[in-house]
């Protein structure tokens, strides 16, 4: 079973978050999983780039990233959070290794094309690749690959990524049986009660009456793109909830929401 966890960012800031994630993590791969981990950490990116007097400015949800901004989210991203969870999982009784963008070229990305002008984000981009023989080499040797959501452009310059796609597309490259997110929040809610299920057709609607938005919305195109590039099983748990990634990634009834094809949502 391959698969892809998407861990959110805020998970990696509290105790109980990284122990939580990092004791499922290292269950499922004590179980032969293989397991890619991959991480974000804007909050804590954004209140280091406070610190350091660098401004953020977004649009259309995602960071502008100058070379400063780029130098910086390296230094969190790959170094501060990587190693954070990496860390963790590894003392939860699994070995773990951290990449980064350029560790043996694992991820490799383009600049993404913002209305119609390619880089206009600066050093943000969409990950063009993987390498899976390099992947597959780690789980041969039973090694869980904590990645940060950075790649490698073709230019040599390192590319700031939205960790959410950044999942989707790895989930795709790497031929997943299943894509689990694991937020900070209880799934995809509707007014106060959570969505049990979201049919694929449904995300627009969700976002179009402002059921869902900001990074939520971002969260459910990934899991779209997922499901069109044929990941069979895409879903959002919640962090906090022990067992919730692991009963999610074993395709069984989990908290949180499941993202699904029509047929298959009508069904659950």
């Amino acid at each position: 079973m391959r698969i892809v966890v998407k861990v959110a960012g805020v998970l990696l800031e509290s105790a109980e978050g990284l122990a939580n994630a990092s004791a499922q993590i290292a269950e499922l791969a004590r179980e032969g999983a293989e397991l890619l981990v991959i991480h974000g950490g804007g909050k804590t990116f954004t209140a280091t780039l406070a610190q350091m007097g660098i401004p953020s400015r977004f649009i259309n949800g995602l960071r502008v990233t100058d070379r400063q901004t780029r130098d910086a989210a390296v230094m969190v991203f790959g170094g501060l959070l990587n190693k954070r969870l990496a860390a963790a999982v590894s003392a939860a009784g699994v070995p773990a290794v951290g990449l980064c963008a350029a560790d043996a070229l694992a991820f490799s990305s383009e600049p993404l094309v913002v209305e119609g002008e390619e880089g206009g984000l600066g050093y943000v981009g969409y990950l063009a690749g993987v390498n899976l023989e390099f992947l597959e080499r780690l789980w041969k040797s039973k090694l869980v690959p904590v990645a940060a959501c950075l790649g490698m452009g073709s230019d040599g310059e390192i590319y700031n990524i939205n960790a959410d796609h950044m999942a989707a597309a790895s989930a795709e490259y790497c031929h997943a049986d299943r894509l689990v997110f694991l937020t900070d929040v209880a799934g995809v809610l509707d007014g106060e009660s959570v969505l049990e299920s979201v049919d694929y057709s449904g995300v627009d609607e969700l976002v179009r009456s402002g059921k869902v938005h900001g990074g939520m919305a971002l969260k459910l195109e990934a899991c779209r793109r997922a499901l069109d590039a044929g990941v069979p099983d895409v879903r959002l748990v919640p962090g906090l909830v022990p067992g919730a990634l692991t009963a999610a990634a074993r395709g069984k009834p989990a908290p949180g929401t499941r993202i699904a094809m029509a047929a298959e949502c009508h069904a659950v």
